[in-house]
């Protein structure tokens, strides 16, 4: 039995005017929200400061935590054991980043990234990872919750 890799990740929850931010990785057919590894001796909020800064240049504001998630899943042969951290976060009003009409682009290492707008209505249609997402970022109101997903 293969061992599963253990990753400690912190996301953001970027809900603008209804519409949810959502990233894909080049190579992936799954949407996840952005986020990152967090990384020895750094908190989470930070985690997720830097990594928006680093695949998007963009600042963020950190919110409150809405979800503590442990989500098992398997991806490219290899069982994956993920304590995820989910925070509400917003950009500044001010970023080009709000524009829904497009795509953006970023990067995390050599690998491009897409970030996207999605309505709630597109949600269900989506392969959208861990899956639980799909029913909880639609909600009017985001409440805090610990969830455990297994794929």
């Amino acid at each position: 039995m293969t061992e599963h890799s253990i990753q400690f990740r912190a996301a953001a929850v970027v809900v603008h005017e209804g519409f949810v931010l959502l990233h894909q990785r080049a190579g992936d057919a799954f949407w996840a929200l952005p986020g990152g590894r967090i990384e020895r001796g750094e908190d989470a909020r930070s985690a997720l400061v830097r990594e928006m800064n680093e695949e998007l240049s963009a600042p963020i504001d950190c919110g409150e935590l809405l979800y503590v998630v442990e989500n098992f899943f398997n991806h490219g042969g290899q069982p994956h054991h993920e304590i995820g951290l989910y925070f509400l976060a917003q950009f500044n009003a001010a970023t080009p980043l709000l524009d829904k009409s497009k795509c953006h682009r970023g990067v995390e290492g050599l690998k491009r990234l897409d970030f996207q707008w999605f309505a709630p209505d597109e949600l269900p249609a989506l392969d959208l990872r861990p899956a639980f997402l799909r029913g909880v970022i639609s909600q009017p109101v985001l409440a805090f919750q610990h969830l455990v997903q297994r794929c």
